[in-house]
């Protein structure tokens, strides 16, 4: 195990694994999954949007989305209407409830992250960001 251990792939893998279940358990309190905060993050940033368009901004099934956005179309927190650019899609926005659930679920991640990041100092923790943002930028190209 030692030689696994020492590996970044396999570091950073359970480490994500460890800020995945912290952020899931966070948004539970909102009554979120993690996949549906995505989707109602994403509508909120950039919708009004089609849902074809949900789909390739955050690469996920297009049936996914659509139950996705059933759930929080039932919860009230985003909704569909006739796309204006194009009546016969619909376009999808988040509600009132949505948007100020949506900033309760961001203090919610910010302790989970806190949390997270507690054996690092505040230097270290804004080295790893920046590191992890030059990895991830690397990776889109």
């Amino acid at each position: 195990m030692q030689h696994i251990q020492s590996l970044p792939s396999w570091l950073t893998g359970r480490v994500a694994a460890r800020g995945r279940d912290l952020l899931a358990r966070a948004l539970a309190e909102e009554g979120l999954r993690l996949s549906q905060h995505a989707v109602l993050a994403a509508v909120a940033e950039h919708g009004p949007l089609a849902q074809a368009e949900l789909v390739r901004r955050l690469e996920i099934d297009p049936k996914d989305v659509v139950g996705l956005l059933n759930e929080l179309g039932d919860k009230g927190l985003v909704q569909r209407r006739p796309d204006p650019r194009d009546r016969r899609k619909n376009a999808v926005s988040a509600t009132p409830d949505g948007l100020a659930t949506l900033q309760r679920c961001a203090a919610l991640a910010e302790t989970a992250n806190r949390e997270l990041l507690t054996p690092l100092s505040t230097a270290e923790r804004e080295l790893l960001i920046t590191l992890l943002r030059r990895l991830h930028a690397g990776q889109a190209q």
